[in-house]
């Protein structure tokens, strides 16, 4: 897989957030979010918000596109 070229799917998006959930779950009485899964999740909205199956990698902040990278490196 070309980590460089690849979009990021909403499915994908999905998995890895729910690979973050599992690693660091919500906490506290208010249930907050970790920093990871939030930084995903705004990623996410943005998809939702836009009706996008897909967004290049380009349009995916740093530190979001880390934790997705991290996440696909653990599937293989």
């Amino acid at each position: 897989m070309d980590t460089d070229t690849d979009d990021i799917t909403l499915s994908d998006l999905e998995r890895a957030i729910n690979y973050w959930r599992g690693l660091r779950p919500s906490r506290g009485e208010e249930r907050a979010l970790s920093p990871e899964v939030n930084q995903l999740a705004e990623v996410y909205a943005l998809m939702i918000y836009e009706r996008l199956h897909s967004v290049p990698r380009t349009r995916v902040d740093g530190g979001a596109l880390g934790l997705i990278d991290a996440w696909r490196g653990q599937r293989v």
